[in-house]
């Protein structure tokens, strides 16, 4: 049997695990409970009724959250020309082609979306290996293959996220930090919920949400289902 440390085993005495909460009921407990030392992420897992062995079932997108995440995100740019001088200008130190790719194929990890234009993605397909299995190729349905670079790197820093089902047809995404005020994590997971129920497949009939859980990063993972569904009917 796993011994508790003392903060989970805090956290287990004042949360009843197994009933579901509203969403803020849930947050304010995960706010109360949060004793580290550092500003927890607050994230979703949503148990979509998809079949994901089915290409045309599996959900890929992306959403504007009104509140942002509260992260830095690092972007790494595929560009040349006047592309690439745009991205530099908002500060993207990532940027350029053969030479990006070269860093990538390197080791460098040190960003958490990659944006190309069109013409890059001769390069970019390429390392397909690498950025495939973390989730990070360019994709025009997620508006990351575009000759908009400076609007895409705006709308990224302004909260915009991108989410898929993983293997077992759950989404995990971050909707923001501890420190946000709880009803704007509300408003972010509402939003959230709005754009993921337009991608329901016309074919499905059964529950398109099954389960929905809200968790801190060192907290517990908390049943939020119900309420998620009164939420966006």
């Amino acid at each position: 049997m796993i011994k508790l440390t003392k903060r989970m085993k805090l956290i287990h005495e004042n949360i009843n695990i197994k009933k579901q909460f509203s969403i803020i009921k849930a947050i304010n407990n995960l706010k109360t409970l949060s004793k580290v030392k550092f500003i927890e992420s607050i994230d979703i897992a949503i148990v979509l009724g998809i079949n994901p062995k089915k290409t045309e079932q599996n959900i890929r997108g992306s959403v504007s959250l009104p509140y942002g995440t509260g992260k830095n995100i690092k972007i790494a740019v595929f560009a040349d020309g006047k592309e690439a001088i745009q991205a530099k200008k908002l500060g993207v130190k990532l940027v350029g082609m053969d030479d990006l790719s070269k860093k990538i194929i390197n080791g460098e990890k040190n960003f958490d979306i990659v944006i190309s234009t069109p013409e890059a993605m001769d390069l970019v397909i390429k390392l397909g290996p690498i950025l495939g299995p973390k989730g990070l190729m360019p994709n025009p349905k997620l508006g990351t293959i575009t000759n908009n670079i400076d609007k895409t790197i705006k709308k990224i820093r302004d909260g915009q996220i991108n989410f898929r089902n993983d293997k077992n047809g759950i989404i995990h995404t971050t909707i923001g930090k501890i420190n946000f005020e709880s009803k704007k994590i509300k408003e972010n997971l509402k939003s959230l919920l709005k754009i993921l129920k337009k991608y329901k497949p016309v074919q499905l009939k059964n529950n398109f949400f099954k389960k929905i859980y809200i968790s801190s990063t060192m907290g517990l993972s908390l049943d939020i289902t119900k309420d998620c569904i009164n939420l966006i009917n």
